[in-house]
């Protein structure tokens, strides 16, 4: 199950304009990837819960054939948590399963992990990977045999007892169900996890060492994550071109394109226009004469005036930069449209 129904305030203004499942990280929306990185591992039936303007998702998304598997919607008029959504999903689960946040963007092993779990009779599996700075994570403290003995959470530098972090990618049985009430807001982090621990619970970490993860929840995070594709220090599965441009982009004379830079579908560049990297350019942008963009993400349909610089900023959705303007470490995106 992809965990999708959260707003993602850490990411405004960017999203409140579009979903956090459709958040783009080198030119597609991130659940997309997470729906081909399972399928990689064999799943083909997903569920997804959906809540913050959840007919994009759902138009975007489809029925999920397109990507090789069968999607389940959980549309939940009212957020129960992580645990609470799951719940609601507890007849489609007859055997282990996965759980994963839309957020997450990694290639770690999930096999290994579900091996991991079958392998020590576990209930509950979190996967974890090693950080050097662990003040704005999750810390999870095993014994000898990988069992989670403790917790602690964003601890400050010099007080943390572990640098293994929780990566919201968890493992389960079904009967994980019986400690989660329904109809109640219930949180696997909160509440379901405390509980495991404090009952010696057959409950589980396994660190999967040399694993990339990246919560891209945030916009520090998301840029290195963007980052991190582009550099092909990660690799999206059937993402078959992770820079480079198109042959339907349009590019003036004089254009320049330095480092490593995605172009995406119909993009105009007009002359002398400069991209250098790491930098995504959107579908159907509209760059001027003598604009430059360093370092920086432009989502879809997005027009930076000629003689704009945008610099290491991220542009959302449709946004026009006008001519000669100048973002430097900004984040621009237009508000919703006001109801009614």
């Amino acid at each position: 199950m992809i965990l999708a129904g959260g707003l993602s305030t850490r990411l405004y203004p960017l999203t409140k304009q579009v979903p956090k499942p459709l958040v783009p990280i080198d030119g597609e929306p991130n659940a997309i990837h997470l729906i081909r990185y399972l399928r990689e591992y064999g799943i083909e039936d997903v569920a997804i819960n959906v809540h913050y303007l959840a007919g994009m998702i759902c138009q975007r998304l489809g029925d999920g054939s397109d990507y090789g598997i069968r999607l389940h919607y959980l549309h939940e008029p009212e957020l129960l948590g992580s645990a609470g959504a799951v719940k609601q999903m507890e007849p489609f689960f007859d055997d282990t399963f996965a759980v994963i946040g839309c957020d997450e963007l990694t290639d770690m092993r999930l096999d290994r992990v579900i091996g991991f779990h079958r392998e020590r009779g576990a209930l509950a599996t979190i996967a974890l990977v090693h950080a050097d700075d662990v003040e704005h994570y999750g810390v999870v403290i095993l014994d000898e045999a990988g069992r989670i003995v403790e917790f602690q959470e964003k601890p400050r530098k010099g007080d943390e007892k572990s640098h293994l972090v929780n990566t919201g990618v968890y493992v389960f049985e079904p009967s994980i169900f019986a400690r989660i009430p329904p109809g109640a807001f219930w949180d696997f982090g909160k509440n379901v996890f405390p509980e495991l621990q404090r009952e010696r619970a057959a409950f589980f970490g396994l660190e999967m060492e040399g694993a990339y993860w990246c919560d891209i929840g945030t916009p520090a995070e998301y840029r290195r994550a963007t980052a991190d594709v582009l550099a092909g220090r990660v690799k999206l599965p059937g993402n078959a071109r992770a820079r480079g441009f198109p042959s339907d982009a349009s590019l003036g004379i004089g254009v320049r394109i330095e480092g490593n830079v995605r172009i995406g579908s119909q993009v105009s560049l007009g002359a002398h226009a400069r991209i250098v990297g790491p930098s995504v350019v959107g579908d159907g942008v509209e760059v001027g004469e003598h604009a430059a963009i360093v370092n920086s993400i432009v989502w879809d349909g997005a027009t930076i005036g000629a003689g704009a610089t945008v610099s290491d900023s991220i542009v959302g959705l449709g946004y026009r930069v006008p001519a000669g303007a100048l973002l430097s470490d900004a984040i621009v995106a237009n508000e919703p449209p006001a109801a009614g």
